[in-house]
This record gives structure tokens, C-alpha cells and sequence, in this order.
């Protein structure tokens, strides 16, 4: 509200510093003009006369000068509505490639107007392109699992096929399609996340007793690749949405189990920070990350390794939903990692103030 006042303040300093000047031309023009005028006649009014003429010429100087000023403001006024309509049907069509190239006083409301539509055309073409990533990535996604499927659905058709590959044959169609299940069940989710619509109810609980509930139920996987698991969790309590955390714990654990090596090392730590928040830490010795996968590894679709098959490795979806679960909660995730030396996701969410009545 200040700022709109003060604006409004230096437009009509303006207006009246550019009257006076006008004015004071119109007057320099009248006085020096109108003698010279008189010696080309030869003849010179009486002073009454000579005071109605100055003020006639002045007149018609001032006001022919205020016309021509507005008009030109009005024809460039004009000329940047015609550039804003024409953006705004280009726009609309789906081309934001737009921008209006004029230099505009963003503190005036016709620059601020041109400013806008130029800021919009930009952040519509940055949606439009992520659309298109995301198209092209689940249609990618959903094709290598029913190639495969197609694939050796018809090798199954042979007639000399073997039990044994017949056998083989059908489990990588029922892998393949469970694969399939799990990418659309997790855009339904992602999706229904991002909806604001999905079911949140927040009530407050013990952190440590959850985490150490997602240990014990992954221990047949730990074990089975002989990796020792190192928990320190300090009795903290948050209000969130149990299940929804849940989730979060077991797609960071998972990810640590798998790509850690045999004999490997996964610590997880629990305890309070700074700020009143809880600070949770997933870390592993496992292959770890190079810069570029730790800057991306949160995006949809992305795979850090290249090397998954379609049969072992995922869909690229699971740390885009652990963060947007995170973000729903008020929390943070971030990644620290180097190539070879393991991989620490690090969480950190509001505590809660008092402890859960039961």
C-alpha cells in the first residue's frame, strides 16, 4: 500500500514538473516570437491587444503541445497493447517462445502488465517442457516392461519349448507385469500427492519406535546380504502422517540395502537438531553417486544407475514421492554421496511439542 502510494506520488511530481516545462517553453516561444512577428508586419498592437494575442498564442502553443504528447503516448500505448494482445494469442495456441522486447519502466503499469506476460510465457514453457519429459519418460517405462511381456508371451506359443524355459518364460512375464503394477501405481500416487487431495491425517508418534519397526521388517533382506545394521535412535515424537512416513523409511532403506555390497554397512541415526526438529540420517557403504546423479536424484524417472535392468531396477519414482512426502510435512531431504564411498540421505521434520497421550 505504501509503495502504490508513493508511486502515485512520483507520477504526479512528474506530470507537474513536465506542465511546468511546457509551459514555461510555450511562454519563451510566445514573448520571443510575437515581436518578431510585429517587425515582419511593420505594425504593433496596442498593449491590451498585444496582452490578448500573447495569451491566444500561448494557449494554443500549450495545448497543442499537450495534444501531441498525448498522442504519442497514446499511439505507444497503443503499439504495446497490440504487442501484448498478439503474445497472449500466441500464448494461448501453445507457443511460449513470446517475449516483448520493449524497454519498459517495470514501476509503470503497463511495464509491470509487459513484465508479467513475459515472466508467464517463460514459466509456461518451462511446465510445457517438463510435460513433455514426463510423457516421453512413462511412455518409455511403460514400453520396456510390455515389450517384454509381448516378447515372451509369444516365445511361450512354441511348440518345442522346454518345461524349464516355458517355466522361465513365465515368471519374467510375471515379474515384467508386476514391474508395470508398481510404475502406475506409483504416478497414481505421486499424482494424487501432488492433488493435494490425498488422504493426510497427522497425529503425533514415536519416530524411533517407527524406524526401528522398518528395520526389523527389511531383516530378512539385510541379512540375506550379510550387511551389518547400525541403529542410534533417540526417543523423539512428531506429528505426521504415520503411514504416509512410513513409506518414506522403507523406499530409503530399500535403496541402501540394494545398493550396498555384501558385507557392507548401513547406519541409521535418530536425534534432535537445531531449530526444534527432528534429524534423521540413512547412510551406507555402497556405490555411491557421482555429482550429477546426486543433483538429479530426486527427479521422476531418474536412474543414478545405468545399469539396472528392466527386471532388476525401478522405476525412478520412489525419491520423487519421499520428497514430495517430506515437503508435505514441512521437512527437507538432501543427499551427500561420492562415487565408491556410499551414499547419507538425510532427513530432518518439525518435532512435536508434547508427547502423544498414549
Amino acid at each position: 500500500m505504501r509503495r502504490s502510494s508513493a508511486a502515485r506520488a512520483r507520477t504526479a511530481v512528474l506530470i507537474l514538473l513536465a506542465a511546468t516545462a511546457i509551459m514555461l517553453l510555450c511562454t519563451y516561444v510566445a514573448y520571443t516570437g510575437l515581436p518578431y512577428l510585429y517587425s515582419l508586419l511593420g505594425t504593433e498592437p496596442d498593449p491590451y491587444w498585444k496582452q490578448a494575442i500573447f495569451a491566444t498564442v500561448f494557449f494554443i502553443l500549450f495545448v497543442g503541445c499537450v495534444g501531441a504528447i498525448s498522442s504519442l503516448m497514446s499511439k505507444r500505448h497503443m503499439i504495446v497493447w497490440d504487442m501484448i494482445q498478439d503474445a497472449m494469442r500466441r500464448i494461448a495456441k501453445g507457443d511460449f517462445s513470446v517475449s516483448i522486447d520493449l524497454p519498459m519502466d517495470e514501476k509503470d503499469r503497463l511495464g509491470t502488465i509487459v513484465s508479467n506476460v513475459n515472466q508467464m510465457a517463460v514459466e509456461l514453457g518451462a511446465l510445457e517442457k517438463m510435460r513433455q519429459e514426463f510423457i516421453s519418460n512413462v511412455s518409455h517405462e511403460i514400453q520396456s516392461p510390455l515389450t517384454s511381456i509381448q516378447g515372451f508371451a509369444k516365445a511361450i506359443k512354441q511348440e518345442n519349448l522346454s518345461p524349464e524355459a516355458r517355466l522361465r518364460y513365465i515368471t519374467i512375464i510375471e515379474t515384467e507385469s508386476e514391474r508395470l503394477s508398481k510404475i502406475s501405481d506409483n504416478l497414481l500416487k505421486l499424482t494424487s500427492l501432488e492433488s493435494k487431495h490425498h488422504p493426510f491425517e497427522q497425529i503425533p508418534y514415536r519416530l524411533d519406535k517407527q524406524l526401528r519397526n522398518v528395520v526389523l521388517a527389511s531383516e530378512p533382506k539385510w541379512l540375506e546380504k550379510k550387511l551389518d545394521m547400525e541403529v542410534e535412535l533417540e526417543p523423539l515424537t512428531v506429528r505426521a502422517d504415520r503411514d504416509l512416513m512410513s513409506q518414506v523409511w522403507i523406499n530409503l532403506l530399500s535403496n541402501a540395502i540394494k545398493f550396498t555390497p555384501e558385507g557392507g554397512t548401513i547406519r541409521i541415526g535418530l536425534s534432535a537438531g537445531e531449530g526444534g526438529r527432528a534429524r534423521v540420517s540413512v547412510a551406507d557403504t555402497g556405490i555411491g553417486l557421482t555429482e550429477e546423479d546426486r543433483q538429479h536424484v530426486f527427479e521422476r524417472f531418474y536412474k543414478a544407475d545405468k545399469s539396472r535392468t528392466s527386471s532388476g531396477g525401478g522405476s525412478g519414482l520412489g525419491l520423487s514421492i519421499v520428497q514430495k512426502i517430506i515437503e508435505m510435512h514441512g521437512g527437507e531431504i538432501s543427499v551427500e554421496s561420492r562415487l565408491g564411498e556410499g551414499t547419507v540421505f538425510l532427513v530432518t521434520l518439525p518435532l512435536e511439542t508434547q508427547e502423544p497421550g498414549a
